[in-house]
């Protein structure tokens, strides 16, 4: 019986630790950004923007601008301006509980409880916290006819 605790005992201690906790390091390589939905990014800039297309194709793949300007020409200027700030906290805590008791009655006439018992108790947290912040900025100027001249874009993150 004695045999069979130990081993219950053991195993649990053994589970518990394989599954354990993370560390800050491991919290810190989880985080990541947020939303799943389309983002504004150099990415979709580069891969969906051309000279020549319409303003109506530019918003489709891009959205509303933030600023529109008009030169004494006739030729507008889109400017799409984004600041995103990530914050992400990844945390994990667990532990390890071990007890064993036990009692019982010494004899009918001597009326005396034996109570016994062993504990030990570990337990640990640990987390990750990281805050970013990026910037673009997407400038896109069109010719008479509403069709992409040229376009920038700048990013930084810090």
């Amino acid at each position: 019986m004695k045999n069979q605790f130990v081993g219950v005992a053991s195993l649990a201690i053994i589970v518990s630790l394989l599954s354990g906790c993370k560390s800050a390091e491991q919290h810190r390589e989880n985080i990541g950004s947020g939303p799943a939905d389309r983002n504004l990014t150099v990415g979709v800039v580069q891969k969906e923007i051309r000279v020549g297309m319409s303003q109506a194709d530019v918003a489709v793949s891009l959205g509303s601008p933030n600023i529109v300007t008009r030169d004494n020409s006739g030729k507008e200027t889109w400017v799409y301006d984004k600041i995103a700030t990530e914050a992400s906290y990844s945390s994990s805590q667990g532990g390890v509980g071990l007890a064993a008791g036990g009692g019982g009655l010494m004899g009918a006439s001597k009326k005396a409880l034996l109570l016994g018992g062993v504990g030990a108790d570990y337990s640990e947290s640990s987390g990750a916290a990281s805050t970013t912040q990026k910037t673009l900025t997407v400038v896109i100027k069109f010719d008479p006819a509403q069709k992409v001249e040229n376009f920038t874009y700048h990013t930084s993150k810090f």
